[in-house]
């Protein structure tokens, strides 16, 4: 379920997966030893490792010689084309790895749903278009309680308007503007300051021309 390149966010339906634990880590998300990789591809198979399989896994062990972990939440065929991952609090702790964020969105999600997110793993999410939605403690367990109802629950997330559709029920949530934008433009802090390339080359041409001893080549 590997997804690659950033993505867009405006509104998405899709199943959600309920995982019903607190304080979840990046290292939980995608465990030290898949850091060695250079790419920023092929974290997503190894999303929640030590969970979804009983034997140890490391870089480059086909996925054929793994042994999976039935009882985990995203090996139960219920759950295979969840796109959505409902959490409890304080999702994304631990360390400020990027690659949790990568190892998710390859997984194929595009929203995580919880009461709070550690703040370097929030900043990580939106500027990789990942899009994380706060809710009260009390939505989420409704959330969750529906769920355990219905295991193909699907929810609507629109991010324009800021809203969490479940069913008939519809949960309003916060984001700061800019983030916002961000993520429904599809940009990093890259792209936005690319698109003032015109202006920062115009700056660099007139310091060039007002200070050029500061551009002159010194031979030691």
């Amino acid at each position: 379920m590997e997804a690659a390149g950033r993505q867009t966010f405006t509104t998405h339906e899709g199943i959600v997966v309920p995982l019903d634990r607190a304080n979840v880590d990046t290292d939980q998300i995608i465990p030290k030893q898949f850091l060695k990789s250079i790419k920023r591809t092929g974290f997503g198979v190894n999303l929640f490792d030590a969970w979804r399989f009983k034997d140890e896994g490391m870089i480059g062990k086909p996925l054929e010689e793994r042994v999976l972990n039935p009882d985990f939440i995203l090996n139960k065929p219920e759950y295979e084309d969840g796109s959505i991952l409902l959490a409890r609090r304080n999702f994304g702790c631990g360390s400020s790895r990027e690659h949790a964020v990568w190892a998710l969105l390859q997984y194929g999600f595009k929203c995580v749903i919880a009461p709070t997110f550690a703040d370097i793993f929030y900043n990580n999410s939106c500027n990789n278009g990942l899009l994380l939605v706060t809710l009260e403690e009390a939505e989420i367990d409704e959330i969750f309680r529906e769920s355990q109802r219905n295991t193909q629950l699907k929810v609507n997330v629109d991010l324009q308007e800021q809203v969490v559709a479940v069913g008939d029920r519809s949960y309003s949530f916060e984001i700061d503007d800019k983030l916002r934008d961000k993520l429904i433009r599809g940009m990093d802090e890259i792209s936005l300051t690319l698109e003032h390339a015109d202006q920062i080359r115009s700056f660099e041409s007139s310091h060039r021309s007002a200070y050029p001893w500061l551009f002159e080549q010194v031979n030691v």
